[in-house]
């Protein structure tokens, strides 16, 4: 099987381990086709960056909270959009953060959605079903 044939990866950037737990359990219940890389924090999804020009594969998709450590999200967000070849790739901002400013910020930056994380896992779960058929199997974006 090539590289090209296997399904793109997503990166989740997720700090806190209770809502990284719940966010793969509900891919893992959702059977995702596509490999979830995670960055546990802004240094770590910035690494991505780095890994990504050795060659490895692009993410179909980057889900990316707002408050991180070390490096916030939505300065995670403008440096991947300030980039030339990251720019393309889709951002959905994932976050507990309802918080108006927030969104102006991250739709300001170039973030393609925001999404506020449901509470409830049974509507997580909807969150996650509706992320992977948009971003992994309908959206068709420029490589």
């Amino acid at each position: 099987m090539t590289t090209e044939s296997l399904p793109q990866p997503i990166l989740l950037v997720e700090d806190n381990p209770v809502d990284l737990d719940l966010t793969m359990r509900a891919f893992r219940r959702r059977r995702f086709g596509n490999p979830v890389e995670v960055a546990r924090d802004g240094e770590e999804a910035i690494a991505w960056m780095d890994r990504w020009e050795q060659g490895e594969a692009l993410p179909a998709v980057i889900l990316l909270d707002i408050k991180l450590p070390r490096v916030n999200g939505l300065e995670v967000l403008r440096r991947l959009k300030a980039h030339e070849r990251f720019r393309l790739i889709p951002v959905v901002m994932l976050t507990s953060s309802a918080e108006n400013g927030d969104l102006q910020a991250a739709y300001d930056l170039g973030a393609n959605s925001y999404i506020v994380k449901p509470v409830d896992f049974g509507k997580f779960m909807e969150v996650a079903e509706q992320i992977e058929l948009f971003w992994c199997v309908l959206n068709r974006a420029p490589r």
